[in-house]
């Protein structure tokens, strides 16, 4: 036996509230779109028809505020009340299966349960412009029923949505929020939009969008479009760039942000369906990269989702997508190759934009590459600057490593960058296979060749302490040497590679995992020692400090100083100590302040 499914309306109501749409407002939107929606459809049977929506707000004392919505569009008949308000998911817009987007907004037939977060009752009074039909009112309760009937009045084709607000939601109906929210979600649709209340009747959308209006001048049109985007999102922008993509029938303004942008930052671009607001933090229209931009933009044949506040992911989307990047790319491309002072300005603001767009672009990529700034142990400098003077391009994976070897490389007269922010290693990297350069990632290790050896008479006078640092430093996995470099002051150099520190990482997790998991990273580390685990100390035989230690006797002494050094040198290249190094700091000051209490000379 075939049974239907019961629908409780109370619950989908709240479904409706508390997850569908980001807030109650939004039933100004749906109202707006079913009444453009209807006039639309009556345009198709009488071109001449000039339509127009009414927000009229009526304010009794001592009672709730009721709002009365008015379209002029092509109304409804009996059959088609039972079938599209009161059959939910049903909707007269919604095209045939198969069949691409319809010229209407909405297409999901949920849009009127809307009001019932906002009013306890729906009426409707509709008539619809067919020939023969009467005027009829349809009044719905969140229970689920409702009543209709004929009226008999002479009503002009076209439909009333009459709401009485909830006690709590009461200050959605005041007059200046609906002229607010009218203009938010309506701004740009093509029919004029009126709110009334009392004596005051205005018009909300009498301005068309400036990016597809005639201006007598450049200036003019500029000047019109900083005026929208400041009205928009308070800011006074860098500039303006028309974006525009066939796919989806899209158009609009990207607005440049007059300051460097956070990548982490959610986007706020204002996204119109239709010339409907559809959401003021869409984040999937524009390209990841297209971060240095806040967007206006109006979309005709994309499909949105089931809320209507972004737009469905799928393969028009993308191209889309693409499209307007494009755009945006141009006008990079334009501003460098006509506008470079304009240009200098942007890429002090926006380079690491340019970055993330060079990434993903081989072509923007050689264009732009040596405009891009980068750290180096020489000062920030372009990637043209650098390569100018350098034959390798040497940069430093991590900022980290690229701290720990600044002042050593520097000395040596050695130009590394730091590749350690946000997609520099990976324009680095690319410039071998695009620009055919020979690009080195440098380690400690690599600087750590060039240092001078000592000769045989100061390795002598150092034995001994070499001899009491490997004793002391064989538990830490760490190899001394004693060379000399540059700077003099710097008394010890940490040396590591990529395995180093893997393991690093394996014993400062396994301190803090349970007994299992400590028993699966043990078994991670086990598998890679043959690879070799092992770090250098590399101390400076130019240091004064690394020099007196040649005539210090007493290996306890030598040891703890050994030690200490380790410590130290980990702490300046910025990698964390474990609990064993942690208990190594506060022994090894513990004892060179007692000995230094006992006599300074060193005796135990």
């Amino acid at each position: 036996m075939t049974h239907k499914f019961q629908v409780h309306l109370h619950g989908l109501i709240e479904l409706l509230s508390d997850h569908l749409y980001s807030e109650p407002k939004v039933f100004v939107r749906e109202l707006l779109q079913n009444g453009v929606d209807a006039i639309r459809a009556r345009t198709k049977i009488d071109p001449e028809h000039v339509g127009e929506i009414v927000f009229e707000v009526i304010a009794p004392k001592g009672k709730m505020p009721t709002l009365i919505v008015t379209d002029n569009g092509i109304g409804l008949n009996e059959e088609e009340v039972h079938k599209f308000l009161a059959t939910i998911g049903e909707s007269s817009k919604r095209a045939a299966r198969g069949q691409g987007p319809t010229d209407y907004i909405g297409q999901f037939g949920i849009g009127i349960l809307s009001c019932f977060v906002v009013s306890a009752e729906i009426v409707v009074i509709s008539r619809s412009a067919k020939e023969g039909s009467a005027a009829l009112e349809w009044r719905a309760r969140p229970d689920g029923t409702y009543d209709l009937k004929s009226i008999d009045r002479d009503l002009a084709p076209g439909t009333q949505v009459c709401l009485t607000a909830k006690p709590e939601l009461a200050e959605l109906f005041d007059a200046e929020t609906l002229i607010a929210e009218a203009t938010r979600y309506g701004g740009l649709l093509p029919y004029p939009i009126r709110v009334v209340a009392g004596k005051r009747s205005q018009i909300v959308n009498d301005r068309p969008a400036p990016w597809r209006q005639r201006f007598s001048s450049a200036k003019n049109r500029e000047k019109a479009l900083f005026e929208f985007g400041r009205e928009a999102f308070r800011i006074d922008f860098f500039d303006a760039i028309p974006i525009r993509s066939k796919v989806g029938d899209v158009d609009g303004i990207a607005y440049v942000l007059p300051f460097e942008a956070n990548l982490a930052a959610r986007r706020e671009d204002r996204v119109y369906l239709k010339n409907m607001l559809l959401s003021e933090r869409a984040d999937n229209l524009l390209p990841e990269w297209a971060f240095f931009v806040k967007a206006v933009v109006n979309a005709n044949d994309l499909r949105p989702t089931a809320s209507r506040e972004s737009f469905y992911e799928d393969r028009k989307l993308e191209a889309a997508r693409v499209a307007l990047g494009d755009c945006l790319r141009n006008y990079i491309v334009d501003l460098a190759e006509k506008r470079p002072e304009k240009m200098m300005e942007f890429l002090g603001l926006h380079s690491l934009a340019l970055k993330a767009l060079a990434v993903q672009d081989e072509e923007f990529y050689k264009m732009i590459i040596d405009s891009l700034p980068f750290e180096t142990t020489a000062g920030a400098m372009t990637f043209g600057e650098y390569r100018r003077e350098n034959e390798t391009v040497s940069f430093a994976a991590t900022t980290d490593q690229f701290r720990n070897l600044a002042r050593v490389a520097a000395a040596q007269q050695r130009c590394i960058i730091n590749g350690g922010y946000t997609y520099d290693s990976d324009l680095l990297r690319r410039a071998s296979d695009l620009l055919g350069l020979h690009v080195a990632e440098v380690e400690s290790r690599d600087l750590a060749e060039e240092f001078e050896e000592l000769d045989v008479e100061e390795h002598d006078r150092l034995f001994a302490f070499l001899e009491a640092a490997a004793a002391a430093l064989r538990p830490f996995r760490c190899e001394p040497s004693v060379k000399k470099f540059r700077p003099a002051e710097i008394p010890v150099l940490f040396s590591s590679s990529k395995e180093t520190r893997y393991f690093r990482s394996l014993e400062q997790s396994k301190e803090i995992a349970n007994p299992l998991w400590a028993g699966v990273l043990d078994n991670l580390g086990s598998s890679r020692k043959s690879a070799g685990t092992g770090s250098q100390l590399i101390f400076n035989g130019n240091n004064p400090l690394i020099q007196k230690l040649a005539q210090v006797k007493g290996e306890p002494m030598l040891r703890r100083v050994a030690q200490m050094l380790y410590v130290q040198a980990l702490m300046l290249s910025q990698e964390p100590l474990t609990s064993k190094e942690l208990q190594l700091l506060n022994d090894g000051l513990l004892d060179l302040i007692g000995w230094g209490i006992a006599d300074g000379k060193g005796a135990p």
